[in-house]
């Protein structure tokens, strides 16, 4: 590397984003002023190809002329809930509903086209795939976003996904390390506790991790959760030097670049402070610090990193050793200068198209029936139930105000709707039950309902009345263990038109149903 001040070392540890849909003042003065060089993006950022691709430009334009090197340019395209491209773009489904296909080769697809979108439109690192495995149906933070709950399932899926984005010239990210799937706190709001010891954590949580490493990934990303039988110390992944040195490094023989999950989350922010975080995540090994949304709380991380370094607390050789591997990752994985500015900067037309075809294949391939009777006949007097989508955790997209299930599929099944509360009260319930006499069949697309349990209860009232239904999760399938037996069931894993449109099919039987549930149905 060149010569540099030890402040313009730290900029390049660094990972921001702004709120806004065109490069802020205050994201130029961190540029230029501290020399940060790493953006993450998310919805709030992206409107649509054309401008996404000229905000990266400028963005990797500003970082370039400010620090001699070209930026990294972030977001979660993980697809299905965490999806931040807008819709023009091919979005692929979620992890769940692409493990329940039983087709790797669709993961390895999905990898491909985010990669060929995200690289056209100047973005040069997905903060993805998943390989947490969601062992605990009551997690409420990871869920539907894993592929399975099975190891080798999430190993196989999650390499197949990297070397779809790899493939395509942008940086895969593995997380959360060392697994963030047997929770019951969404770290966004509070501090996670996994009383699991190595042993356990290689047979189960670190396999998918190892095998990324052994496939080449080129970052890990952390977890916000305390791991008592590896850190002594009241200490979360993030910031334990035991887990990210002694394990990941030394242990399992990582040698990319560790970034942190956001610093901003509730889990370090409220027990330990940002800027104190920061600095003892470099202290444990982390490389790449991700502050996304405070620009005041970046500069003061920057000065107590320069402190630490400066009286002695951080070895200016591991600084060195971060900076150097982020130049490497920025070498391999660089967009040019003035990305976006020709008219092949944005993947043509039918490139888009060929992807969004494969992406409704994947949906109908995922979507699983579970129950031994047959598919029922959907008639105009069959009725449907459903709430609008709702974002169950932050590390979630908004869902779509305007996107309602049941107006939805009513309106291309030629059939009436009700809208239902997210979490129905008895009074709610009575009233809708009343509603639903006197037409043959209910369809409930249930949304959470495994979280929200008026869900349960109205679905098991209305087939305790008698009357036929069937029930359809639009999210976590954990819901359907809650099912009285009498009801039919199906896994759609996912709140969005290409899932809807999928089902439509399905229900007109058109199509069958394919998909195998990835996860054991257990109550919470």
């Amino acid at each position: 590397m060149k010569p540099m001040t030890l402040r313009e070392k730290i900029g390049h540890m660094i990972m921001t984003g702004f709120n806004s849909e065109e490069v802020t003042p205050e994201i130029l003065q961190l540029i230029d002023e501290y020399k940060v060089s790493n953006i993450i993006l998310f919805s709030y950022n992206l409107n649509n190809r054309k401008q996404i691709a000229e905000l990266c430009r400028e963005l990797n334009n500003r970082i370039c002329l400010s620090t001699g090197y070209p930026g990294m340019i972030a977001t979660d395209q993980e697809g299905g809930v965490v999806t931040r491209l807008p819709e023009e773009s091919p979005c692929i489904p979620g992890a769940m509903l692409i493990g329940a296909t039983g087709k790797k080769e669709y993961a390895y697809e999905a990898g491909k086209i985010t990669g060929a979108e995200l690289k056209a439109l100047g973005i040069n690192m997905d903060l993805a795939p998943v390989l947490d495995i969601n062992s605990n149906p009551g997690n409420p933070v990871i869920g539907a976003r894993a592929y399975s709950g099975d190891g080798k399932t999430v190993k196989e899926y999650g390499v197949a996904m990297m070397r779809g984005l790899l493939e395509k010239g942008v940086a895969a990210t593995a997380k959360h390390f060392p697994g963030h799937g047997d929770t019951s706190v969404d770290s966004h709001l509070g501090l996670p506790v996994v009383e699991k010891g190595l042993e356990e954590l290689m047979e189960q949580e670190l396999i998918p991790f190892q095998s990324a490493i052994k496939n080449g990934i080129p970052c890990i990303m952390t977890s916000h959760i305390l791991f008592p039988k590896l850190e002594e110390k009241k200490l979360p992944a993030t910031m334990s030097k035991s887990i990210l040195t002694g394990l990941l490094r030394d242990k399992l023989g990582f040698q990319g670049v560790i970034i942190t999950d956001c610093l901003e989350m509730g889990a370090i922010k409220d027990n330990y402070k940002t800027t104190e975080g920061a600095v003892k995540a470099v202290k444990a090994g982390a490389e790449l610090l991700c502050i996304s949304h405070t620009p005041e709380l970046v500069i003061k991380a920057i000065e107590k990193i320069e402190e630490a370094v400066l009286s002695g607390e951080i070895p200016m050789e591991q600084i060195d050793r971060a900076v150097d591997d982020i130049l490497k990752l920025k070498e391999k994985y660089q967009i040019e200068a003035n990305n976006g500015k020709s008219k092949n900067a944005i993947r043509k037309d039918e490139n888009t198209k060929d992807a969004k075809q494969i992406i409704k294949e994947i949906a109908l391939s995922g979507i699983t029936w579970l129950s031994d009777a047959k598919l029922p006949e959907i008639t105009p007097d069959t009725i449907f139930l459903g709430s609008f989508a709702y974002r169950s955790t932050l590390a979630s997209s908004i869902a779509d105000s305007g996107l309602h299930f049941a107006k939805y599929m009513a309106e291309k099944m030629n059939c009436s709707y009700l809208n239902v509360s997210i979490n129905p009260d008895i009074d709610e319930r009575t009233r809708i039950l009343q509603e639903v006499k006197g037409y043959s069949r209910v369809v409930y697309g249930l949304y959470n309902g495994h979280l929200n349990k008026g869900q349960i209860e109205l679905a098991n009232e209305i087939s305790r009345s008698g009357q036929k239904i069937l029930g359809i999760t639009l999210r976590n399938p954990y819901d359907l263990a809650f099912l009285d037996k009498a009801i039919l069931k199906m896994a759609a894993y996912e709140y969005n038109t290409t899932v809807f449109d999928a089902l439509v099919k399905i229900l007109k039987k058109q199509e069958e149903p394919r998909g195998k549930l990835p996860v054991e149905l257990t109550k919470v």
